[in-house]
């Protein structure tokens, strides 16, 4: 895992400049390596390199495909510990963690391996019989696909996996914080058999002048994008001209809602995975919890428990910078001062590091913003509600609809609550949603489109009818 170079047509360069940009631990704030920092003209090499590649790709057999997405599931599977050290070291996410999300995102690629094989057509008569109706599965082409820095492995497997299954080639832009989880997972599939030019990969801070040209560029066909909703706008402008297609996968506001009926441990537990995987910097982390207020007090005080037994440093790693963790203070700090109540933690820790502490807070105001802004750290805002409707109401209360979490023992209530509820995934009585062979999407301000599940491959299809005289 030594690559710190582009990944372009199957070879490692330095970028057209010279430039290199530092990568940085969170935990320590010292710099962890220098990768190269691609220009506008590397990104259209790497384009160049998928589109030459394009052709001989979308030829090769699905099943080849698919023991090229094994291979690689074995093999990372085998080298588990060294790609969770390295995301440890340049996320920040405590290493246990970093364990799973390898487990997690390996998955990715073994469940992509076997729909590669699967993506087929239909044949039909026509109502008149006077033709036979033909559809064919057809990769859409070389793909750009942007991944955040919160899941530096499982979101490039995510993607990756689902276009080299589907005949796809593709750029690869990883997040300028966390590229080398990226580079060392190109270097994987290198060797795992995926010929040159089918994945590229390319390391910058001048992502806007580089990806603009790739989004406007004729040949490219495809664009995934994970991140903040106003990048994703802005994505989706640029995109009309070539009229790509898109997945975009972006913002969040999770409601959690714990009815009277709830089982509280199970609650709390569910809590605490929804709130602090990845120290809360997950699009699907749980943003507002809503208790009935008949159980609020007991689920309060259980949750602040747990979270306030966390160990900082050990079960809770650094938000991922500087900014982001000021950010965070300024949402408690904004709720604090409309009259909002801290429980547990509620101010940045001192030392090295960009660490920020378990916190509970009680009579949040609706007005307070971290109700309708995305919190992306280990804060939970606790409030109470009365009857269904007050919950479902103000769950869906924000422009976002990514996840919902709701805990009830009434099968009924379970299923009402989650078809009113506003978000393109529910999970009941769980506080972890995502699953490799499950669709992972949203809806409204959240974006559209699907990762993973049998849908996860049709973002990288084409539908082809052909008539058939008989």
């Amino acid at each position: 895992m030594t690559h710190r170079g582009l990944f372009i047509g199957g070879s490692w360069r330095d970028s057209g400049d010279g430039a290199t940009v530092d990568v940085e631990n969170p935990a320590t704030g010292q710099v962890l390596a220098s990768v190269a920092d691609a220009t506008p003209a590397d990104g259209l090499a790497a384009l160049t390199a998928a589109h030459d590649a394009q052709k001989q790709w979308a030829a090769t057999p699905a099943r080849t495909r698919g023991e090229i997405l094994r291979a690689a599931f074995e093999l990372l599977t085998e080298r588990r510990e060294q790609f969770a050290e390295l995301m440890t070291a340049e996320m920040g996410k405590p290493l246990a963690e970093a364990k799973g999300e390898v487990a997690y995102g390996s998955e990715f690629f073994r469940w992509f391996a076997e729909e590669s094989v699967r993506a087929g057509g239909t044949w039909s008569a026509a109502p008149d019989g006077a033709s036979r109706l033909l559809t064919m599965r057809q990769p859409v082409g070389p793909a750009l696909l942007i991944t955040p820095w919160n899941f530096p492995l499982a979101m490039g497997t995510r993607k990756i996996g689902a276009a080299v299954a589907a005949g796809c080639t593709m750029v690869v832009k990883p997040a300028t914080q966390t590229p080398l989880t990226m580079l060392a997972l190109a270097d994987l599939l290198r060797e795992a058999g995926l010929p040159a030019g089918v994945l590229n990969v390319v390391t910058t801070t001048r992502t806007a002048e580089l990806v603009e040209p790739l989004v406007r560029d004729p040949r490219t066909r495809k664009l995934s994008f994970t991140g903040s909703t106003p990048i994703g706008r802005l994505l989706m402008e640029q995109s009309a001209e070539q009229l790509l297609r898109l997945s975009l996968e972006l913002g969040g506001n999770a409601p959690f809602l714990v009815f009277a009926d709830a089982d509280l441990d199970a609650a709390v537990d569910g809590a605490m995975a929804a709130k602090m995987r990845n120290m809360g910097q997950a699009c699907t982390a749980a943003n507002r919890f809503l208790v009935h207020e008949s159980v609020a007090a007991e689920f309060t005080a259980r949750f602040a428990d747990r979270m306030a037994a966390l160990r900082v440093g050990e079960d809770v790693g650094p938000l991922i910078d500087a900014r982001a963790r000021a950010k965070v203070a300024e949402l408690v700090d904004d709720a604090v001062r409309l009259g909002a109540r801290t429980l547990v933690g509620g101010a940045p820790v001192d030392g090295p590091g960009y660490y920020y502490p378990p916190t509970v807070l009680t009579d949040v105001p609706p007005e307070a913003a971290l109700n309708h802004e995305e919190i992306f750290g280990p804060v939970a805002p606790i409030a109470t509600f009365t009857d269904d409707a007050e919950a479902v109401a103000r769950a869906n209360d924000t422009e976002f609809g990514l996840v919902a979490y709701v805990f009830t023992r009434d099968l009924a209530r379970a299923v009402r609550v989650s078809e009113a509820l506003e978000a393109g995934m529910v999970g009941v009585n769980q506080g972890i949603v995502s699953h490799p062979a499950a669709p992972f999407g949203g809806i409204k301000a959240s974006g559209f489109g699907r990762e993973g599940g049998a849908e996860g491959i049709d973002e990288y299809l084409e539908t082809k009818y052909v008539g058939l005289a008989v």
